[in-house]
């Protein structure tokens, strides 16, 4: 490495952090503060709502497969800016097309959803595991944090836009795709594809540093692993059960959370504010648990994280407007909750498989997770609609933590076959 030229490692999480806020914050936070408003002007069930909200996480998750392909073949920027442009369309859309539900459907999500997956979580991901490897958890819970301050400074923001032009919901997309152009051009500045390209190595440090023994080697791969072989170990899988079981409540809170706390009597600015708080929880999470993964057992720190949505879908469930306060730590919790798990999941896969494979294998991950994850919108909706209330659906948040926590905790970080096979061989009587 050039002792001229500084590390940029840290100077990328910050590009990172900045294309998450923006690319992730306005369409999807942002989203659930103007969908609240379209829907007294775009009348729809609120399982239709929440259709809205599955449709854009699944179409997040189908696309992340070639999200993968795009980062291989086309590279970091040029996938973050592809992104960021779909998203720029699909808020034009609806800023000026959209009037039917079936339009709110297609728009909000599907092409905002391809998208964000295009701008956001793996390219994100994938550009953090490149760079780093000791300090991959705290640099992946950094980067990935920025839509907790996103979801905290926009929803705020744009309900109080929306509320002073007098509830036009469609002022709010006008903004969000400025967002997207000005996304665009960061990731065409400032975004680099990997140390070397700068003539650089990982974590900033010699060659001759990285091979010496660190806490890291117990806790992250060296063997260069690829996407067949990760394919076909049960960890990989166990690792997606838990993937799923930690997003569903929290698609279920991005589509809900809102209408949960205005249906009791309690206002949409204190709702709007509550929001703001869930996503500032998912930034405190994803710190804590990218702290945590790189200094104790990975199932450990995934677990911990888990235990929190018990407490979360408690205080959920027993809010009213007298006792606001409990709603506002409920929604603190419920994103430390997500964003401390969120975090394990995209660390400990890169953790057990290394960078080379990281992409295809996050990707696919991705598409595992939203495709059986991003129902919770709907089946909310639906239980709130069978039953007027949504305490059933807070229930099974519970129900699939639990699932989660048992799925990690058999997820023992995997050995290549060539290591079993020596294990084996020395065992051998002679």
């Amino acid at each position: 490495m050039s002792n001229k030229q500084e590390f940029y490692g840290w100077k990328m999480v910050a590009v990172l952090f900045t294309l998450d806020f923006i690319n992730m914050g306005f369409p999807y936070y942002g989203g659930s503060v103007i969908n609240g408003y379209m829907i007294h002007q775009i009348p729809m069930s609120r399982s239709i709502l929440g259709l809205g909200f599955t449709f854009l996480n699944l179409s997040l998750g189908l696309a992340a497969v070639f999200v993968a392909m795009s980062i291989v073949k086309y590279g970091l920027r040029a996938t973050f800016i592809f992104g960021s442009a779909l998203i720029c369309v699909g808020a034009l859309l609806m800023g000026f097309c959209v009037s039917k539900p079936w339009q709110y459907l297609v728009t909000f999500g599907i092409v905002n959803g391809v998208g964000i997956s295009f701008a956001t979580l793996v390219p994100a991901a994938a550009g953090v595991t490149r760079w780093f490897r000791r300090y991959r958890g705290r640099a992946m819970g950094i980067a990935l944090s920025a839509s907790g301050f996103a979801g905290f400074a926009v929803s705020p923001f744009l309900d109080k836009m929306l509320r002073a032009a007098g509830g036009n919901w469609r002022a709010g997309w006008y903004i969000v795709a400025g967002a997207m152009v000005l996304a665009a051009l960061i990731a065409f500045l400032f975004v680099k594809e990997s140390p070397e390209s700068l003539g650089q190595s990982v974590d900033g440090i010699s060659e001759e540093a990285r091979n010496q023994p660190s806490r890291t080697d117990s806790l992250a791969t060296k063997f260069p692993w690829t996407a067949g072989q990760a394919y076909r170990t049960s960890a990989y899988w166990l690792i997606a059960i838990a993937g799923i079981a930690t997003t569903f409540p929290f698609f279920f809170l991005v589509a809900h959370w809102i209408l949960r706390l205005r249906g009791p009597g309690i206002s949409s600015a204190d709702a709007a504010f509550a929001m703001g708080l869930f996503t500032m929880g998912t930034l405190g999470g994803r710190w804590l648990g990218g702290i945590l993964m790189d200094l104790m057992n990975s199932r450990l720190a995934f677990v911990l994280g888990l235990s929190v949505y018990f407490i979360a879908s408690y205080l959920a469930i027993i809010v009213r407007p007298e006792t606001l306060m409990l709603g506002y730590i409920a929604s603190v919790l419920y994103g430390a909750a997500y964003g401390w798990t969120f975090t394990c999941a995209g660390t400990i896969t890169a953790h057990y498989y290394g960078p080379a494979a990281f992409p295809k294998l996050y990707g696919t991950m991705t598409f595992l997770v939203s495709a059986f994850a991003s129902p919770a919108g709907y089946v909310g909706g639906k239980i709130f609609d069978l039953y007027g209330s949504y305490t059933r659906a807070i229930e099974l948040n519970c129900l699939m933590a639990v699932i989660g926590i048992a799925a990690i905790s058999f997820a023992a970080m995997p050995k290549p076959r060539s290591e079993v096979s020596a294990a084996v061989v020395q065992q051998e009587p002679a």
